[in-house]
C-alpha cells in the first residue's frame, strides 16, 4: 500500500525499517520501506490480548500474551512483506509510555533481532509513532493533533522540534474512562470495549446530564465516570438503558475534547485536526470534530483501525524518519519509561 511522500530534512535512497509496538494489550510488528521518494507498508499484522467481560487486562498477563506472539508475528511480518532479515536496516520498537511488562517483552524481542541480525536500534516515543503515521497517511502536514487511546488524552502542536502539548487529561484517559464503564456494564472486550460501546451509543436516545469538566485547556474524566458509574447503578434497566448510558457518556466526553481542540487550532492558526489513537476510530467523534471544523472554514484527517489502533507499522514509520536523521541507541540504553511524554522528543526530522 503507498502511502505517500512526506518530505523529511534528509532521506537515504533505499531504508527498510521493522517496528514491534506493545505499549499495551496490542503487539504488533510492522515493516515500512522508504524508496524513490515514496513511503509503502509492507506488513502490519498484529495480535490483541483480550480479556472475558467485566475483565481488565494486567501487565504480567498481557507481558505472557506478548512474549507468546511476538516471533511468530516477525516471522508473518517478513513473509507478508516478502523479504529476509537481510533487507532489514534497523529494527524500531517502542520505548514508552505504556506498561512496563508488556514494553519490556517487546523491547527484548527488539534487542534480540538487533543482535541476530547486525543492525541497529530506534527507540520510539509510542504518541510521536500515532502522529507520525497520521501524518503520512493522510498526508496532513502540519496539523493541531487530537491524541486519544487507553491511556493517553492530549491536545498537540508541532513547533521548533517539538511535539508540544497544549492540553491533556488531568487524572485518567478517554480510552480508561471507556474501559472501566464497559467493565461496569460487563460490556465485551471483543473487539474493544470502546467499539462495543460506540455501537451501543448509537442505538441510544436518551441523555443523561453528567459532569462537564473541561479547566482551561486541560480535560478531567474520573468525577464524569463516578457520575455515569452511579446512573448505572442506580438506574439501569428501569428509567435508564445501556445504550442511553454509552451514548451520554460519548457525547459528553468528545464534546469536552472538541471543546479544547477548537481552542489549540485558535491559537495555532491551524485549519487541520488530525485524530489519531485507538478511540480516534470512533466514527461520532469524527463528526464532532468534523462539524466544529467546518464551521471554521477547516477539515479533520482520520483514519480507520488499521492505522488508529496500536500497530507495528507506526513505529517503523516514525523510526525510519529517525533513522534517516541518524538517530539510534546503543545496547545499554535500551530502557523503557513507563512515562515518556512527546514533548521530550527531539523531532530531527521535521523543518
Amino acid at each position: 500500500m503507498d502511502i505517500g511522500n512526506l518530505p523529511v530534512v534528509l532521506q537515504q535512497e533505499d531504508v527498510i525499517a521493522l517496528g514491534i509496538e506493545g505499549s499495551a494489550n496490542k503487539v504488533g510488528v510492522g515493516i515500512v520501506r522508504y524508496s524513490k521518494g515514496e513511503y509503502s507498508i509492507l506488513s502490519n499484522p498484529r495480535k490483541t490480548y483480550i480479556t472475558p467481560a467485566g475483565q481488565g487486562f494486567l501487565p504480567r498477563e498481557t507481558a505472557w500474551h506478548h512474549q507468546n506472539h511476538v516471533t511468530v508475528l516477525v516471522r508473518s511480518a517478513l513473509m507478508d512483506a516478502g523479504i529476509t532479515d537481510s533487507d532489514v536496516d534497523c529494527v524500531c520498537y517502542t520505548k514508552g509510555p505504556g506498561m512496563g511488562g508488556p514494553l519490556q517483552s517487546c523491547a527484548i524481542c527488539a534487542r534480540m533481532l538487533s543482535l541476530i541480525w547486525r543492525c541497529p536500534l530506534v527507540p520510539v516515543n509510542h504518541c510521536v509513532a500515532h502522529i507520525e503515521m497520521g501524518r503520512v497517511a493522510t498526508k496532513c502536514s502540519n496539523p493541531v493533533v487530537l491524541y486519544v487511546s487507553g491511556g493517553n488524552t492530549q491536545v498537540i502542536a508541532y513547533n521548533n522540534k517539538k511535539y508540544r502539548i497544549f492540553g491533556e487529561t488531568i487524572d485518567i484517559a478517554v480510552g480508561n474512562c471507556f474501559d472501566r464503564f464497559a467493565r461496569e456494564l460487563s460490556i465485551s472486550n471483543d473487539p474493544s470495549p470502546g467499539y462495543n460501546i460506540e455501537q451501543l451509543a448509537a442505538k441510544g436516545g436518551k441523555y443523561v446530564p453528567l459532569p462537564y469538566v473541561v479547566k482551561g485547556m486541560d480535560v478531567s474524566f474520573s468525577g464524569l465516570l463516578t457520575s455515569i458509574q452511579r446512573e448505572a447503578r442506580e438506574k439501569l434497566d428501569g428509567e435508564l438503558t445501556r445504550e442511553d448510558l454509552c451514548y451520554s457518556l460519548q457525547e459528553t466526553v468528545f464534546a469536552m475534547l472538541v471543546e479544547i481542540t477548537e481552542r489549540a487550532m485558535a491559537h495555532c492558526c491551524a485549519d487541520t485536526v488530525l485524530i489519531v489513537g485507538g478511540v480516534g476510530c470512533n466514527l461520532r467523534l469524527q463528526e464532532m470534530m468534523r462539524s466544529m471544523a467546518e464551521q471554521r472554514g477547516g477539515s479533520v484527517c482520520a483514519m480507520d483501525h488499521r492505522y488508529c489502533i496500536d500497530n507495528g507499522a507506526m513505529i517503523a514509520q516514525a523510526g525510519i524518519f529517525a533513522f534517516q536523521m541518524g538517530d539510534k541507541t546503543d545496547m545499554a540504553d535500551t530502557t523503557c519509561p513507563q512515562r515518556f511524554r512527546p514533548d521530550a522528543v527531539e523531532v530531527t526530522w521535521r523543518p
